[in-house]
């Protein structure tokens, strides 16, 4: 660093980084940190890059390690940048572009030292080095014993006091960043970080009183998406003749995601395109996930959790409940705008989840917008996309759309929304439909992408309870969709043949020879046709419930009617197959009455008279039986899981239903203890995630 550095390549042999991990100590006071944190260099756009980057430094890194013992230099620097943040706000407001850089400069060095260091030592020895002074040895100082809390309540202030300008943009994403770091212990430990002193300081102690402060600031930072600073923004002017010094803030060490400004004079130019995106927005909302997840305290439940389960909107005037301390308010309606537009990102679909998970408020905010097509279409866009989507991204999407049709009046309201020309939809052309048969065409295409491709039960029975929740609140389904919900059943039915054929020629081999053993292929039976049940549960519930809304799923079931044969005197089936082989049969009736040789047009006009004249008490309502899909982790395993889209192929989450009615199930998502391993593999793949420049993908 220092005002002699330019490139990557001159780091390992920078004066100034030499002095700063040698073993000579140097005062917080000495005009050595003016020159070392006056550094000109060319930032790391890309990852490539910024491996160059680390492996330049490492060295010098590696050096403060065995070193700072008896300098107490990394203490010093951080005292500094501590002295520089004081004066932050005023230097924001009278626009003194020196000294922010400077103290950003600091942060950033900070941040790069933390990471190797973090990486090398437990939170005991890091403790160490931060109350090492340069006084002897080895020595440890009674003020410097809390150097760690203060740094930490430092970034926080600087987060959520400092105003987000041009010029401060770099030093609060740095700050965002660094907080990312400090938390990332949990990729260097085998078992999972019950009780860790990083926790501890956020959690406790005089971090606490920001809790509600900071999460509001990193909603807000996500909402307003604010992008980096043009490349013409001068932070600090170069006063020598010649063609300019680029001076090189760079940011986001967690992700990759580095920005670079031009800071130079007049005529100089950036050495890279800005990427168009918003890596405050982005980082702000990793480390909001990050915080909110963090294990309890024995005696202390996370704070950061609590801000999230209680925020409320700034239209409401209720008083605030002494039972959540960390309550604030927030533009819901600006809320829920971003995450609209943002449901493209891993990040952005597991905020969606929390909210509407844990927070009623938003919860019922969202259920009665009116414009809830605005969210539910991207969610669609992901699992229509899902061969491009990782796994748990997928989950994540499946899990939204569950919880959402548990309420009956969205059930409802999906279906008075009419939409035109959904042109991601590459099957058919649909020029009008409802929200809520395009809701039903993609989660069917999703289960038949899954019976072809994934082959994951827990997808299936996800899909089918979505389809379930909505049964009864079928309206007006297009054509297309009923189709569809016939031929998926058709699908079944083959399925279901085929492997009974597969069973019956194993047992018949087996006569023969009793050498090899049987396949299961009773288990195989058994999974189909609870699935098969399941999609005769759906269609029985519309057919009782709203058959007279519904004349295209009646056409649709008595063109396909040869299919519901086989499984009328089923064992399985039987109580099921009542009310559907009884509308087949009073409608086919009335149809063989009309004549033959009927259009299509005469054949629904025939369909809806006869709904109006079918009694209802007829179609007997039946209680659907309870079943369950046991969860293989807790909501911390899977929102690892679903950040990294890990390979792996987990169930995700727990439903339960009765009466056709499916529910999440929070207790069993929200077992922290269950699967500890794996959640200890997702925490770690998370971290990892983290620290690279790109998201990792399925294998």
């Amino acid at each position: 660093m220092g005002a002699n550095s330019s490139s990557i390549s001159e780091l390992p042999d920078n004066e100034y980084l030499k002095k700063l991990s040698g073993a000579e100590p140097i005062s917080e006071n000495d005009p050595f940190w003016n020159q070392l944190l006056s550094f000109s260099f060319t930032a790391p756009t890309n990852s490539a890059d910024l491996k160059l980057l680390e492996e330049a430094t490492i060295s010098v890194c590696k050096s403060l390690v065995e070193k700072n013992p008896r300098t107490g230099n990394l203490g010093s620097l951080i005292k500094v940048f501590l002295s520089r943040t004081k004066e932050l706000k005023i230097s924001a407001e009278c626009q003194n572009h020196l000294f922010i850089w400077q103290a950003h400069n600091a942060l950033f060095i900070i941040c790069c030292l933390l990471k190797v260091f973090i990486s090398r030592m437990s939170e005991e020895e890091l403790q160490l080095h931060f109350t090492y002074e340069d006084k002897t040895p080895g020595s440890y100082g009674t003020e410097c014993e809390d150097l760690i809390e203060e740094l930490l309540c430092c970034l926080i202030q600087l987060i959520v006091e400092i105003p987000l300008l041009d010029i401060t943009y770099s030093i609060s994403l740095e700050a965002v960043t660094t907080l990312i770091v400090f938390l990332s212990y949990q990729l260097f430990h085998k078992e999972i970080l019950r009780e860790s002193l990083i926790h501890k300081y956020l959690m406790r102690g005089r971090c606490l009183p920001y809790t509600s402060r900071l999460v509001k600031t990193l909603l807000y930072n996500f909402i307003r998406q604010e992008r980096s600073p043009p490349p013409g923004t001068h932070v600090f002017q170069q006063q020598t003749d010649g063609g300019g010094l680029l001076y090189g803030i760079a940011s986001g060490v967690a992700t990759g995601l580095w920005t670079v400004f031009t800071l130079g004079g007049v005529g100089s130019k950036a050495t890279a395109q800005l990427e168009q995106c918003s890596p405050l927005a982005n980082q702000s909302l990793l480390l909001l996930l990050v915080l909110a997840n963090l294990t309890d305290a024995p005696d202390t439940p996370n704070p950061y959790r609590q801000a999230i389960m209680s925020f409320k909107n700034t239209q409401d005037s209720s008083a605030f409940s002494s039972s959540h301390p960390h309550v604030f308010q927030i533009n819901f309606n600006s809320l829920y705008t971003a995450l609209c537009e943002q449901q493209k990102s891993d990040q952005a679909t597991l905020l969606l989840y929390m909210l509407l998970h844990q927070n009623g408020n938003v919860r019922t905010y969202v259920l009665a917008r009116t414009d809830i097509e605005n969210l539910v279409l991207p969610i669609l866009e992901i699992l229509y996309h899902v061969e491009e989507r990782n796994s748990h991204h997928v989950y994540m999407a499946l899990i939204i759309l569950l919880i959402l049709t548990e309420d009956d009046g969205f059930n409802r309201s999906i279906h008075e929304v009419i939409l035109k020309n959904i042109t991601w939809y590459a099957e058919r052309v649909l020029t009008e439909i409802s929200l809520g048969s395009l809701l039903i065409l993609v989660v069917i295409r999703t289960i038949q992408y899954n019976m072809t491709r994934t082959r994951d039960k827990y997808l299936h029975t996800n899909c089918l309870a979505a389809l379930a929740n909505m049964s009864a609140q079928f309206r007006s389904l297009h054509q297309y969709a009923a189709q569809r919900i016939i031929s998926l059943f058709s699908l079944l039915s083959k399925k279901h043949n085929k492997v009974l054929e597969q069973a019956t020629q194993s047992l018949r081999g087996s006569l023969d020879s009793s050498e090899s053993p049987l396949p299961d292929y009773a288990q195989d039976l058994n999974v189909i046709e609870e699935v098969i049940r399941m999609m005769l549960e759906i269609i029985n519930s519309c057919l009782t419930n709203s058959l007279h809304h519904n004349p295209n799923l009646v056409y649709a079931l008595l063109y396909k009617r040869d299919l519901f044969e086989q499984f009328r005197t089923h064992p399985s089936f039987q109580d099921i197959m009542q009310n559907i082989d009884l509308v087949i049969s009073f409608f086919s009736s009335r149809l063989e009455h009309a004549g033959a040789d009927l259009s299509v047009e005469r054949v629904l006009e025939i369909i809806k008279q006869g709904a109006v004249a079918l009694p209802k008490d007829r179609l007997r309502l039946l209680l659907i039986r309870s079943s369950s899909a046991d969860a293989a982790g807790s909501a911390a395993v899977f929102i690892s899981q679903h950040v990294l889209g890990l390979p792996s192929r987990a169930p995700a989450k727990s439903i339960k239903h009765t009466q056709i009615h499916f529910q999440t199930d929070f207790e069993a998502l929200d077992s922290l203890k269950m699967n500890a391993n794996l959640t200890l593999k997702c925490a770690r793949l998370f971290w990892q995630w983290c620290f690279s420049s790109k998201p990792l993908t399925c294998f």
